[in-house]
């Protein structure tokens, strides 16, 4: 039953923020082609909502944080992409040495 009231809580927020990012969109104040990775960003925090250990719900937030800092701030992330491509190695890594040692 709990885990049916989180869907709704998700799906909720989902459409709340799609409606949001659409009315910002209509009004002009942010094309909705800027402000989408907010879309990814509420996913992630709803599935890390539902629980909070879920690398799945991590991934889709920092990937969303990551477009929205790309169309907001003009971040060329491909001129880091050899540095990011390390990194999320090396935090995959620490999260299954940390996941077995429980």
């Amino acid at each position: 039953m709990a885990k049916d009231k989180l869907n709704i809580l998700t799906g909720g927020m989902i459409l709340i923020t799609l409606g949001v990012l659409i009315y910002l969109s209509k009004a002009e104040i942010y094309s909705f082609g800027k402000t989408w990775p907010i879309l990814l960003i509420v996913v992630g925090i709803c599935t890390l909502i539902q629980r909070f250990k879920d690398i799945g719900g991590w991934f889709i937030t920092v990937v969303g944080v990551m477009f929205l800092i790309t169309e907001f701030y003009g971040l060329q992330l491909y001129q880091y992409s050899q540095y990011i491509l390390p990194a999320v190695l090396i935090m995959l890594g620490v999260f299954v040495l940390l996941k077995r040692k429980k």
